[in-house]
């Protein structure tokens, strides 16, 4: 191949934590998508660009690995994908490996192992910078002389980071070389004592950091602050926010109404759309927060730590510190929680972790917590510093992590097999999280719960409004319409068995959409109040008051711990079966949470109906 070729694909590869996505991210902007792989859970995502001669660059950006000898779906698919055996995938023109600049003794024997496959390969040598910032220097051409292959400097989070990449992709494509190295350790001092020359002293900065934040006391009193701040933010900073998405959403919907004549249309788009999806939306300011706190901690290379840190306390509930990075990504998602597990090579505490995931308090359930928080937990100061709605969701995911350890602990005690493996894993780099990347995973995120809400919730919001609205009354007629509609004969029939735990048949009907998606739940309260209330527009855009006035404490509480367990969506749950290939393993997993679900609610309700 050389410059003439107008199109080309590459694969970017790389060990973990060495700058590969940023550098995607720098490469395709905005020009890129997600998928998965055929047959598995693994992400796949992929862009283009276009190089300074106008060369089209389709890129993939492959899990990262250590080796091609795989310990994990991830890392099978990323040697697949560099050796041409998956057939949906184009095999790479050239695989450009990612190697981080300021550990490159690490990263150099992936780089040889990698040759040897002998595909046409280019070393990017990331973070560049931060080597210069500590001394590191790196003869780039001996570099190139010694592996064979062209070598580029990469600073990904700077805008023009990337440029010696694509201009190096305008040249001839390199030959593809199978070097024989016996031993490729003793290679890698070679290339090492030849091409790059080390500072005396390692870098103090990082150092008196982890001395600070890996301290077993001092250490755990920062995550904690840390994660009482998130929670925190989550109520406070987004509470403007909020209110300007609910005062927009609130004026569309009047605006709307008033141009459609009277019937059903105008109650389905007044109950169904505006009072139910138009309540979810309300919601997007606090799960963008909640993703901000984590992307932070991630790009800033502090979750690993937070990982080595708690290893002995999950270590004595039948964890690793593995699990941790999973369980942290589920208060986002339980998908993409049990998705992480995939790095924890002990089959026992990958299952352990799977089935405890679900219980941290993933985004979904927000949109319940705030709804239920904001109108039964008053909005005061505790100790002048903090909101007490705060201190209450900050109690709610405790809860989660708590019952998470116990369950953990109870499978440790349970299982067979009783052999321990202690944690290895590398600590990256420290970094400042860069805007961009943050600002893009945002974005993702936004995109994502909007496909939700403009799918899945549309189609449950609309479906819930059919069966809340039809059949109509017989005549004379008594009741509220709703109470002779599909739903509410659905809902009066769940009723006996909810009876106990304090909820009533309205609560009864959202329960069944939520099995779909969580945030669910709260639309269909929406819809259902606003049919009951004769179609009455405060009533859809003014759900919180009405459950006040409706409601007592026990039952809002009761819905509240019910949530902290319930069942998981269906997602959730076939996310499971791909991860286990078990029926087993989904059928233990939504009963225990169901139980769970239901005597802890139980109890919560009969406490409180005593105590108040």
């Amino acid at each position: 191949m050389n410059a003439s070729v107008a199109s080309m694909n590459i694969a970017l590869v790389g060990n973990p934590n060495c700058g590969k996505t940023a550098l995607f991210n720098r490469l395709t902007g905005g020009r890129q998508k997600v998928a998965n792989y055929a047959g598995v859970t693994v992400e796949r995502k992929e862009g283009k660009f276009n190089t300074p001669q106008g060369k089209s660059v389709h890129v993939l950006d492959l899990p990262g690995t250590y080796s091609l000898t795989p310990s994990s779906p991830d890392e099978a698919i990323t040697r697949d994908v560099c050796m041409g055996k998956i057939s949906e995938v184009a095999l790479p023109d050239i695989i450009v490996c990612v190697a981080d600049a300021t550990n490159l003794r690490l990263h150099l024997r992936f780089v040889l192992e990698l040759q040897q496959l002998g595909r046409p390969m280019i070393l990017a040598l990331n973070l560049m910078d931060e080597a210069g910032r500590r001394g590191i220097k790196i003869d780039s051409q001996a570099l190139s002389r010694e592996l064979n292959m062209p070598v580029v400097e990469t600073v990904a989070v700077q805008r023009q980071g990337a440029e010696a990449l694509a201009q190096q992709l305008d040249l001839p494509l390199p030959t593809g070389t199978v070097p024989k190295h016996a031993d490729l350790h003793q290679r890698v001092r070679e290339v090492m004592g030849i091409a790059v020359t080390m500072p005396e002293q390692s870098d103090s900065r990082a150092d008196k950091l982890d001395r600070i934040v890996l301290h077993p006391v001092l250490g755990l009193v920062i995550l904690t602050a840390i994660m009482f701040l998130m929670f925190q933010a989550v109520f406070s900073w987004a509470k403007p926010l909020q209110d300007g998405v609910a005062a927009a959403i609130g004026w569309m919907g009047s605006n709307v109404s008033s141009l459609l004549p009277e019937g059903p249309l105008n109650s389905l788009v007044t109950n169904g759309l505006f009072g139910g999806l138009g309540t979810v939306m309300e919601f997007l300011p606090q799960i963008l927060i909640l993703f901000l706190f984590i992307l932070m901690l991630e790009e800033s290379g502090y979750l690993p730590r937070a990982a080595f840190l708690l290893d002995r306390f999950m270590f004595a509930a039948g964890l690793t510190g593995r699990s941790f990075i999973p369980m942290l990504s589920s208060f986002a998602c339980a998908i993409p929680g049990i998705m992480a597990t995939r790095s924890i090579q002990d089959p026992r505490d990958r299952l352990t972790t799977i089935m405890v995931a679900p219980l941290m308090t993933c985004s979904a359930r927000l949109p319940v917590y705030t709804l239920l928080i904001g109108a039964f937990i008053p909005r005061t100061e505790v100790m002048k510093i903090f909101n007490l709605q705060g201190l209450v969701l900050f109690a709610l995911y405790m809860a989660g992590i708590l019952s998470a350890l116990l369950v953990s602990y109870v499978i440790k005690k349970t299982r067979k097999d009783k052999s321990e493996h202690a944690l290895l894993m590398e600590l990256p780099r420290y970094r400042w999280p860069n805007p961009r990347d943050i600002a893009m995973g945002l974005w993702e995120r936004t995109i994502i719960f909007m496909r939700r809400v403009t799918g899945i919730i549309l189609s449950l919001t609309v479906i819930l409004w059919f069966l809340s609205s039809y059949p109509a009354p017989p005549d004379g007629a008594t009741l509220p319409a709703i109470d002779y509609s599909f739903a509410g004969r659905i809902g009066h029939f769940m009723e006996p068995l909810f009876a106990p735990i304090g909820f009533n048949w309205q609560i009864c009907i959202a329960l069944i959409p939520g099995l779909a998606a969580r945030e669910v739940a709260v639309a269909a309260l929406a819809t259902v109040y606003a049919i009951s209330a004769g179609g009455d527009d405060a009533a859809a855009q003014a759900l919180s008051p009405l459950l006040a006035a409706q409601w007592s404490v026990p039952t809002a509480l009761s819905l509240l711990v019910w949530y902290v367990y319930a069942p998981q969506c269906l997602s959730t749950l076939a996310v499971i079966k791909r991860e286990t290939n078990s029926w087993k393993q989904v059928f233990i997993s939504a009963g225990y949470l169901f139980a769970l679900a239901y005597f802890a609610s139980f109890a919560t309700y009969q406490l409180a109906r005593m105590w108040s």
